[in-house]
């Protein structure tokens, strides 16, 4: 192969800018548009390449390795000893696997989606709109413009790789590395597909049906196999991952799979017991609250509650009861309360331990504290 230096006329030692412009006026006399010649044709590839090798500073490093000890410089392969490990040990680029695929794996998304706890309950359907990379309509992940196909690169003749022996210490050692008119796909597309840009794939909007399962919470991820962006030049698509927030609700909280409220009673009601409805989150239900409720009281209805993510049956649904003590009393009504008070056992005030509010008070209860 002939020395990519004399092939640009330039010296070992020239700058970059050196062989930016040799590369320039040779491209300018050979180019194919302007000498149609056959000799020309082989000449400008070749000067092509020498500057692919050349303009990439780690290229140049290695052909320069290869250069300096095949002149025959006693001492040049001591500078340079680390890029014949390199080459042993995976550092020399890819090596004996053939040219690789433009195709490629697309990336993975995560995206967040927001449900109300009504949802979580039996669990939802969502259309899902995402910005993402989709196929290619116009080449169908070819990347070519239709009508035309990759070509073999004149180059690396097809391999990908560019080899070349370089004499060590160790004797004469094959380096590779990818050929940097093909980038080492072993191909190049002469006609990109103007729609894509060559790339295989575009970014457009589509829409996702997705089932949201019941009993999630938030934080919970779902994976969607196959639902992510598609990969270059048609490659198989990533995943989507979908994280899940639970919007809080004015009446109702979560606990594992049981829902829990409060419900506030009047005094009279809490003394003498009632039976009255709520309204859960699937409907009305029957509550019954026995004689003599007390404040901090749980009522308990047995799946009412979430349905079990990955599992069967349903959580329960919890209520606290809040005792209401009236504050305003007209006159007959404090004469009322002082007959039940005259009439009813009297008991001492006694102390126990503290707890802020009912809240907290039913918070214990709730979690069996």
């Amino acid at each position: 192969m002939a020395d990519h230096y004399e092939v640009l006329g330039v010296a070992r030692d020239a700058s970059a800018d050196d062989i930016k412009k040799a590369y320039r006026r040779l491209a300018r006399e050979l180019h194919p548009d302007v000498n149609p010649g056959a000799d020309a044709s082989e000449r400008f590839k070749l000067v092509t390449h020498a500057y692919d090798v050349l303009s990439d500073p780690r290229q140049r490093q290695q052909y320069d390795l290869g250069g300096r000890m095949g002149g025959g410089g006693g001492d040049a392969g001591f500078g340079n000893f680390g890029d014949i490990f390199e080459t042993f040990f995976g550092g020399g680029g890819q090596r004996g696997g053939g040219p690789r695929s433009r195709r490629e794996r697309g990336g993975d998304a995560l995206l967040r989606v927001e449900v109300d706890l009504d949802d979580v309950v039996f669990g939802t359907h969502r259309d899902i709109e995402v910005d993402t990379a989709v196929l290619c309509e116009t080449c169908k992940g070819t990347c070519c413009q239709p009508g035309t196909s990759p070509v073999t690169c004149d180059i690396c003749g097809g391999s990908g790789q560019i080899n070349r022996t370089v004499r060590s210490l160790l004797g004469n050692v094959m380096t590779s590395s990818p050929c940097g008119t093909c980038r080492g796909y072993g191909t190049v597309i002469p006609s990109p597909c103007a729609t894509c840009q060559g790339q295989g794939r575009v970014r457009a909007r589509r829409t996702i049906a997705v089932d949201i399962p019941a009993g999630v919470e938030t934080g919970l991820r779902l994976q969607l196999p196959g639902q992510g962006e598609v990969g270059p030049a048609g490659g198989p698509n990533g995943d989507l991952y979908l994280e899940v927030k639970v919007r809080h609700h004015e009446t109702f909280s979560r606990s594992g799979d049981d829902l829990l409220a409060t419900i506030e009673v009047p005094m009279a009601e809490a003394i003498l017991g009632m039976t009255t409805k709520i309204g859960a989150l699937d409907g009305d239900v029957d509550l019954e609250i026995r004689p003599g409720a007390q404040s901090g009281d749980i009522l308990t209805i047995k799946g009412r509650g979430i349905t079990r993510l990955r599992g069967q049956g349903r959580g329960d649904l919890k209520v606290g009861v809040q005792v209401l003590t009236p504050t305003k009393l007209d006159r007959h009504e404090r004469e009322l309360i002082e007959q039940f008070a005259a009439h009813y056992r009297k008991q001492k005030p006694a102390l126990s331990h503290f707890q802020q509010g009912l809240f907290g008070k039913l918070r214990d209860r709730f979690l069996g504290v």
